[in-house]
């Protein structure tokens, strides 16, 4: 029995490995730089944080003085959704 609990917690580590590396750009992707300069060109003044995330790219930044979430599609640069945070 400890065996089968032990090879459950192995395997659920390892899927949760091969989940966190599903989140690295495609290679069809902007680079992080020229979704960067985007995000700059529609308002942002600050980008607090950027990575991949769910087949797009994630964020948090300030525009117009505020805290905003970002959501910015991978291959066209166009923000798919924003919101203050």
């Amino acid at each position: 029995m400890r065996m089968i609990s032990t090879l459950a917690i192995a395997f659920a580590l390892v899927g949760g490995a091969t989940a966190a590396m599903a989140d690295t750009p495609g290679p069809d992707w902007m680079p992080v730089e020229a979704v960067t300069q985007q995000l700059r060109d529609a308002g942002y003044t600050r980008i607090i944080q950027i990575e991949a995330d769910d087949g797009h790219w994630e964020g948090e930044g300030i525009k117009d003085g505020r805290k905003m979430e970002f959501r910015v599609d991978p291959r066209s640069g166009m923000i798919i959704y924003e919101e203050p945070d």
